[in-house]
């Protein structure tokens, strides 16, 4: 219980923090300039990974933030969600929603997601250490896939396993409630049922690499 409770207000912490973050980020970007760059980054992400969901098919960018990849798939029929999409939408100018008409956009935590087998690709974009209970995350995430839907995540992981340790007990991340080695992600996609987990080291770090994994649904 005791736990429970603590991971609760890390969580909530943390969200707070997140809305604090996009803020002080954005406050010097103009939106025209900020979306082009954004755009160009998603897109160079999508060839890195090498996977680029065909037109028409049923998307979702879960924890989307204001400027998820939703950006990028225009011909798909796309749902994101994120639990702070209102306070994106009265807060920060750079987001819009009735500026994504092919997007539905839902208030909704990952844990909270019920499309079960709705989607042919589900991306997780550097959200699934935001999440508060991440083995639930995880199932509704792969609950949400079709029979051999295509799952994306992308993760900060850690290179070393003292200041992964440091940083599950000290408030040194406060933005991620969840920290993770490479090996540690991709165990828990296979044990949920995601298999041929591919992976792309995106960016390199001290502390952190930035890795996007790919798997399908069994």
């Amino acid at each position: 219980m005791i736990a429970l409770i603590f991971d609760a207000m890390r969580w909530k912490t943390a969200q707070w923090f997140e809305k604090r973050w996009w803020k002080n980020y954005l406050k010097d970007k103009t939106p025209v300039d900020y979306a082009a760059w954004k755009i160009n980054y998603w897109n160079n992400f999508l060839d890195s990974i090498r996977f680029k969901p065909v037109a028409g098919c049923a998307v979702l960018d879960a924890g989307c933030g204001p400027a998820g990849i939703f950006m990028v798939l225009n011909d798909c029929n796309i749902t994101a969600i994120d639990p702070l999409l209102e306070d994106y939408d009265n807060a920060l100018i750079h987001f819009n929603k009735s500026d994504y008409k092919h997007v539905d956009f839902r208030s909704s935590t990952i844990e909270s997601l019920s499309d079960p087998a709705k989607y042919d690709a589900v991306f997780c974009i550097n959200a699934i250490n935001h999440v508060a209970n991440i083995d639930l995350a995880y199932f509704k995430l792969i609950d949400a896939l079709k029979s051999g839907g295509k799952l994306i995540l992308s993760i900060d992981s850690h290179n070393y396993a003292l200041l992964k340790w440091l940083f599950r007990w000290l408030p040194l991340d406060i933005l991620h409630p969840h920290q993770f080695s490479l090996a540690e992600y991709k165990s828990a996609l296979e044990h949920h049922g995601v298999s041929n987990v591919k992976t792309t080291l995106v960016k390199t770090g001290i502390i952190f690499n930035y890795y996007a994994l790919v798997g399908e649904k069994v």
